[in-house]
């Protein structure tokens, strides 16, 4: 079931969705106290957080209690960590930035871009990866490209 209209998360609130599907998968529950750690966040922070996402029917929240993610909330949290990592793999994969870099740019990319943008790069990344059966590696033959274009506006000397 998708996040009607009417229910659209704010850019942090799919962050703190998404630390806790990851914190979930790894531990079935998350605690405040983790959430505020891997996000870099305050507690008073995640709690505001953990009750929007509550009122919003995504998260079973108890204030000093475990929180977990409901049917809905696995789902749209499925959703963001997909979006994610898509654009971090499309970013580091695909055109050769660090990993580091192409982290940063994906948490910001996936907030900035509209529906449309992002669901055309999770296709395109998609795309890529199951047609280089025909031997061509495309992720490669574009950071050799970028080279050479980097190299010619940049000469070494």
């Amino acid at each position: 079931m998708a996040i009607r209209t009417d229910e659209k998360l704010s850019a942090s609130l799919e962050d703190y969705l998404e630390a806790i599907y990851h914190l979930t998968v790894r531990q079935d529950v998350a605690r405040s106290k983790d959430i505020a750690n891997s996000m870099g966040v305050t507690r008073a922070s995640v709690t505001g957080a953990l009750r929007a996402l509550s009122e919003k029917g995504l998260v079973h929240y108890k204030p000093y209690g475990y929180t977990t993610l409901t049917e809905k909330g696995r789902q749209a949290a499925g959703r963001v960590a997909r979006r994610h990592e898509i654009l971090a793999q499309f970013f580091g994969a695909l055109l050769g930035v660090d990993a580091a870099t192409a982290e940063t740019a994906a948490c910001k990319a996936e907030h900035a871009l509209g529906p449309e943008i992002t669901a055309r790069l999770m296709a395109f990344v998609e795309f890529l990866s199951q047609t280089q059966d025909d031997g061509k590696d495309v992720a490669q033959q574009f950071q050799a490209y970028w080279e050479t274009l980097n190299e010619s506006k940049y000469p070494s000397g």
